[in-house]
């Protein structure tokens, strides 16, 4: 007999695959690296989760990837676009790890981690940012989140470029002077801050690191700096605007709703930024209730396999508690599924 779900939250810089028992256990869990198809193409994209799903299987006891489960859920950063959607499916489907194939964006796997509310909204800001709302009729709201050509702005990458840009400012004077220039510096490991542009420039550094800047950020916003406090500001404004949009779409704006918040950036437990998140929420949607969510999305990509299949309630706590010992590291069995196995 093989697993019930399948599970796979695929994210920019990690990817978690979990094979779920129908009473809610967590036959195995793995670990492998980022696997957005946005990075990888699409070939690439599935051949990486092909192969955690081949270890997932093999470290449960089954013999291969092919029928490894009644149904199969793949909630991954890139799926943003009908035309994305589609082909990931049709290319996941066609490795056979399941009678039933799901593809979505990775951000309806935080939302269903962070409540079981029926009526919510999900704000992830990792390297990027993004929105998914949901209700019991099922209706959707949510956003392309392809950058700046969609509107988007903030995530560890926004900040980063954001706080270069002002630190760069501050020492040729046509900006105010940061505490920034000193932190970016420190935190490349470089001499001075021109020394950090040229790497840039050059290449030496790749771009991509600058989404490292984003604790560097918050922590000068907590310690006063007026620039990082004005970032973390706008970034709380950005969070803000998306939930509501995405709450006024589906008419919960005067409704009890749930707001989970995810990814590194709204889980970095900020003072500066959730108060000013929950102020502006308050201003709009007296009644929407934001919190950081402490599951990790591989468990709401799992609980939404669950709830394909009709589980129920003890099925859904059994797999939250099977998870937190997994992850955790307090799990019997030992830590299941590390980058080492």
């Amino acid at each position: 007999m093989n697993a019930a779900v399948l599970a796979i939250d695929g994210g920019n810089s990690k990817t978690d695959v979990a094979l779920i028992a129908s009473s809610g256990e967590v036959l195995s869990h793995v670990r492998g690296p980022g696997s957005s198809p946005h990075f990888l193409g699409l070939e690439g994209c599935v051949d990486l989760l092909d192969g955690l799903v081949a270890r997932a299987a093999a470290q449960a006891g089954f013999d291969g990837a092919v029928g490894v489960a009644e149904s199969a859920g793949a909630y991954l950063a890139g799926a943003d676009l009908p035309g994305e959607t589609a082909e990931l499916t049709k290319a996941l489907a066609a490795r056979g790890w399941a009678g039933e194939t799901v593809v979505d964006n990775d951000t309806f796997a935080l939302l269903r981690a962070g409540t079981d509310d029926r009526d919510a909204v999900a704000v992830v800001c990792g390297a990027g940012i993004n929105c998914v709302g949901v209700t019991s009729d099922g209706r959707q709201a949510r956003f392309p989140s392809l950058g700046r050509i969609s509107g988007d702005w903030g995530g560890g990458m926004q900040l980063g470029d954001e706080a270069l840009w002002w630190a760069a400012r501050a020492i040729d004077g046509r900006g105010e002077p940061t505490s920034l220039v000193h932190l970016i510096s420190e935190r490349f490991r470089a001499g001075s801050l021109a020394e950090v542009i040229e790497a840039l420039h050059y290449r030496r550094l790749d771009p991509a690191e600058l989404r490292t800047l984003a604790p560097v950020v918050l922590r000068a916003a907590s310690d006063g700096d007026a620039v990082a406090v004005r970032i973390v500001e706008r970034q709380a404004e950005e969070v803000v605007v998306l939930a509501l949009a995405a709450l006024r779409r589906l008419e919960l704006l005067e409704k009890p709703t749930t707001v989970v918040l995810g990814g590194g950036v709204l889980t970095s437990g900020n003072d500066l930024l959730h108060n000013g998140i929950r102020r502006g929420l308050r201003a709009d949607a007296p009644l929407a209730v934001a919190h950081s969510t402490g599951s990790a999305p591989i468990v709401g990509a799992a609980l939404l396999g669950l709830d394909r299949l009709g589980a129920d309630r003890e099925s859904e706590s059994r797999l939250r508690a099977s998870f937190a010992r997994i992850l955790s590291g307090t799990d019997p069995r030992g830590p299941v599924g590390s980058a080492a196995h």
